[in-house]
C-alpha cells in the first residue's frame, strides 16, 4: 500500500477509499492503486457496473472497512496512540460508553472524557488546516510542495527528514559524482545528508519485486565500493526491509 496516496488525497477521498482524476476521467483505489475508468463497464462478482460504482463496490469487497484500514497505519500518520485506536474502532461499532469502559477496565467517565477530546481535537485541526491553507494561499504555493515527502518506511521520524527540494538537489550534487550511471563519492556522516542519500540509491530497486543478497550487492557495487554500508543503512532507515536469514530484500512500503 503506498500510504503517499492517502496523504495526498483530501479528506473525503480518505473516507471513501478512492480518487477521481476529472482530466483523465478514471477512479483510483487508495489502497491498492487499482483504476476504474469512465465509460468502461466493470464485472465484479458477476455484477456489472460503471466505473463510479465499482470503484466504491471493490474497496468495499475487497478492502472492507475504510476506518480499519486508517487505524492500522502508524501513529506517525495517524497521531493516534493504540489505546485510541482501540476506542475509535468501539465507538465505531457502536458500543456504549459504559460497555467500551467495561471492556477494556475503565471508568465510563474516562471514555467520556476521551471522546470529548477527540472532537476537541477535530476541532483543532479544523482550525489548524483553515490556518495553513491561508498561509498556502499567501505564499502562492502549497508548503507540502516544498519540502521532500517522507517514504513509507520512515523510521523516527524527526528534523532529520526536514528537508526541502532545494536542499535535496544541493546534497545529490555534492555527494554524487554521476547520476547516470549512478555513482557516489563519498558517504556522508550528518543524518539528514545520509538519508537523501539513500533516499536517491532506493531508486535503484523496483516497487515489489524481490532481491537475493547477491543482486543486492551486485547493484550496490556500482554505486560505491563499501557495500556493506549502504546496505546496512538502507535497512535502518526504513527504504529496505529483509527475512531474518538476510536471503531476500525488497524496498518498504
Amino acid at each position: 500500500m503506498d500510504k503517499n496516496l492517502f496523504l495526498e488525497a483530501d479528506l473525503e477521498e480518505i473516507e471513501n477509499g478512492y480518487t477521481f482524476n476529472s482530466e483523465k476521467e478514471i477512479y483510483k483505489c487508495l489502497v491498492c492503486g487499482e483504476v476504474f475508468e469512465i465509460g468502461e463497464i466493470y464485472s465484479l462478482n458477476g455484477r456489472f457496473f460503471e466505473a463510479k460504482k465499482a470503484i466504491t463496490f471493490h474497496v468495499k469487497e475487497q478492502h472492507g472497512s475504510m476506518l480499519e484500514i486508517l487505524l492500522g497505519f502508524d501513529k506517525k500518520y495517524t497521531g493516534i496512540t493504540d489505546n485510541q485506536k482501540s476506542l475509535l474502532n468501539d465507538l465505531y461499532e457502536g458500543l456504549s460508553d459504559n460497555e467500551i469502559a467495561k471492556k477494556n477496565g475503565v471508568s465510563p467517565a474516562t471514555v467520556r472524557h476521551q471522546r470529548f477530546m477527540f472532537r476537541e481535537k477535530a476541532k483543532q485541526a479544523k482550525i489548524y488546516l483553515a490556518i495553513l491553507g491561508l498561509v498556502e494561499k499567501s505564499l502562492g504555493k502549497e508548503i507540502k510542495e516544498d519540502f521532500v515527502k517522507l517514504h513509507n518506511g520512515a523510521t523516527m521520524v524527526d528534523e532529520r527528514y526536514e528537508v526541502t527540494n532545494s536542499e535535496q538537489d544541493q546534497i545529490i550534487e555534492t555527494y554524487f559524482d554521476t547520476l547516470e550511471p549512478l555513482k557516489l563519492k563519498t558517504f556522508p556522516t550528518k543524518e539528514k545528508r545520509k538519508i537523501v542519500v539513500l533516499r536517491k540509491i532506493s531508486t535503484l530497486f523496483q516497487s515489489g519485486e524481490k532481491y537475493s543478497e547477491i543482486q543486492i550487492n551486485n547493484i550496490l557495487k556500482e554505486v560505491y565500493a563499501d557495500i556493506a554500508t549502504l546496505r546496512r543503512y538502507l535497512i535502518e532507515y526504513g527504504f529496505m526491509e529483509r527475512t531474518k536469514d538476510c536471503k531476500e530484500y525488497w524496498l518498504k512500503g
